[in-house]
C-alpha cells in the first residue's frame, strides 16, 4: 500500500468510527469531513470512490442501532434486522468456497513440516495483506502493518515450513474477491491448519452469505453445540484467513459489532463495504 492509499485508508476509518459515535445525532456530511480534516466536497468523492456508494448511504447500511431496535421484537431475528436495515442476503460468494481442506495430522503436528509455502504482500480495501499458500489452496491471510513482522508471524504459524515469496496462481485468484465482478472467480481453496472444532466453525462461517450476519451463539447452534458459544469465539479469534473466512460477519446477539482482530473499525468497514455492493445504486454503476 503507498503511502496515499494508506492515508485514505485511516481517514474513512476515522470516519467510519466518527459515525458510530456519534450515530444518534445523524452528524451531517460537513461534520463527518471536519472529523477527517477534508472539505465536504474532497470528503465526499474519497468515500464514494472507496466504498461505491455515498457517506449518508453507507451510514445506513452499519446502522447497527436500528438492528438494534428490531431485535427487541419478540418474534424478530438477527436476519429480520439484518433485512429491515438493507442487507439482503445473498449466496453468491459463499458457493465459491466449496474446497475447505484440512491438513493432515502429520502436517498438524509437525508444524507444516514438508511444506512449500508461497507467500506474498498486496492491497486491499481494508489495508495492506500478507496472502500465502499451499499447492492444495490458501493457508493464511492478514491484515498487516509491517512486512516483516507479518513474515515472523507466518513463520511462527508453520514453524517447519519451506517458504519462498512469490505470487501464485492460486493467490491471485483469491485476491480477485476484492473485485467488484465475482462472477469471473474461479472455485477459491483453502489449506487450513486446525483442529476439527476450528475447522466445522470456520467451514460454517463460510455459510454466511455477503451481506448477512450472524451471531455466536447461532453458529454454535449451527454445528449442534448450542452450549459452545465461548469456544465458538475462540475458534473465530483463531481465523488463519482474514476476510476470505468472513468472521467479521460474526456480531454479538445485541446487534453490536463486537470485536475483531484486526481492529473492530475494520471489521465495520468491511460489514458496510459489502453491504454497498449488495446495493442497486453500486450494482447499476459498477
Amino acid at each position: 500500500m503507498n503511502e496515499q492509499d494508506q492515508i485514505n485508508y485511516y481517514r474513512i476509518a476515522t470516519a467510519i468510527n466518527y459515525i458510530q459515535k456519534h450515530f444518534r445525532s445523524q452528524p451531517t456530511l460537513e461534520e463527518i469531513a471536519e472529523a477527517v480534516h477534508l472539505s465536504p466536497f474532497h470528503f465526499q468523492r474519497l468515500f464514494t470512490e472507496w466504498a461505491g456508494v455515498s457517506p449518508k448511504k453507507f451510514l445506513q447500511y452499519i446502522s447497527v442501532e436500528y438492528a438494534k431496535d428490531i431485535l427487541k421484537e419478540k418474534k424478530a431475528t438477527l436476519i429480520d434486522a439484518v433485512q429491515e436495515t438493507g442487507l439482503s442476503g445473498t449466496g453468491r460468494l459463499h458457493d465459491l468456497f466449496v474446497n475447505v481442506e484440512g491438513m493432515t495430522p502429520g502436517e498438524f503436528k509437525n508444524g507444516g513440516e514438508h511444506l512449500a509455502i508461497n507467500y506474498s504482500y498486496a492491497e486491499s480495501p481494508f489495508g495492506h495483506i500478507l496472502v500465502a499458500s499451499t499447492t492444495k489452496g490458501i493457508c493464511y491471510m492478514v491484515f498487516i502493518q509491517n512486512e516483516h513482522e507479518a513474515f515472523e508471524d507466518l513463520k511462527r504459524h508453520f514453524p517447519k515450513a519451506h517458504f519462498r515469496q512469490i505470487t501464485d496462481r492460486i493467490q491471485q485468484n483469491a485476491l480477485h474477491i476484492f473485485s467488484s465482478d465475482w462472477n469471473k472467480l474461479d472455485e477459491i481453496k483453502l489449506h487450513l491448519k486446525g483442529t476439527d472444532f476450528q475447522l466445522k466453525v470456520w467451514k460454517t462461517l463460510l455459510q454466511i452469505p455477503l451481506g448477512s450476519l450472524s451471531t455466536y451463539g447461532e453458529i454454535a447452534e449451527k454445528i449442534q453445540n448450542p452450549n459452545a458459544s465461548r469456544a465458538v469465539g475462540t475458534a473465530i479469534g483463531s481465523n488463519p484467513v482474514a476476510f476470505l473466512i468472513p468472521c467479521h460477519r460474526v456480531i454479538q446477539a445485541t446487534g453490536a459489532i463486537g470485536g475483531y482482530m484486526w481492529n473492530p473499525i475494520r471489521k465495520t468497514a468491511i460489514i458496510g463495504w459489502e453491504a454497498a455492493r449488495l446495493s442497486p445504486d453500486f450494482l447499476t454503476t459498477n
